[in-house]
């Protein structure tokens, strides 16, 4: 089955196991995100209705693309300005194109395990007594809202002005 959806303001005709670079999109390598804006499906020669279909993709990476050389002149006039541009784009590997029916059918089975098992946990440290907090070491003064201890910790000493040269002799000649 294939699709063509829209994305980054470009449009792309995927199927199930290609790989596509896409205008950047949030997420990080790993993520699977679902391509919303599905324009056209189809199998072979028969349409369907592109509403009822959805498009997942896995996130391979973040990237960017390859670098654009922009390069202004104006002769005669010694004017020359040469610049470097490279896109940020994601690369995506499409994992699925089909009905979303299926698809929300097939998530609750998966999400149904994980809650019986947070379930179990929760009751668990429930029956456990509450652990103890570390009282705050007394000699280390409390850090300003804002800011980082790191940052309060790391400050570099103050430089100290450089030493005056000796005053050189000056002549007035006349």
């Amino acid at each position: 089955m294939f699709a063509v959806v829209r994305t980054g303001g470009k449009q792309y005709r995927v199927a199930a196991g290609d790989k596509i670079a896409v205008e950047k999109l949030a997420g990080d390598a790993g993520d699977t995100i679902t391509l919303g804006d599905v324009l056209l499906a189809g199998e072979g020669d028969k349409m369907e209705d592109a509403g009822k279909v959805t498009v997942s993709a896995e996130i391979i990476a973040q990237a960017k693309s390859e670098k654009v050389t922009v390069f202004k002149k104006r002769r005669r006039h010694n004017y020359r300005r040469k610049n470097g541009h490279r896109q940020q784009m994601t690369l995506l590997r499409i994992v699925a194109v089909g009905d979303s029916k299926a698809e929300k059918k097939a998530a609750p089975k998966k999400e149904a395990a994980p809650k019986a098992d947070e379930a179990a946990e929760k009751a668990a440290p429930a029956s456990k007594p509450a652990a103890k907090k570390a009282a705050p070491k007394k000699d280390a003064a409390p850090a300003k809202s804002g800011t980082h201890e790191t940052e309060t910790a790391k400050k570099a000493p103050a430089k100290k002005a450089a030493p005056k040269k000796a005053a050189a002799k000056t002549e007035d000649k006349k």
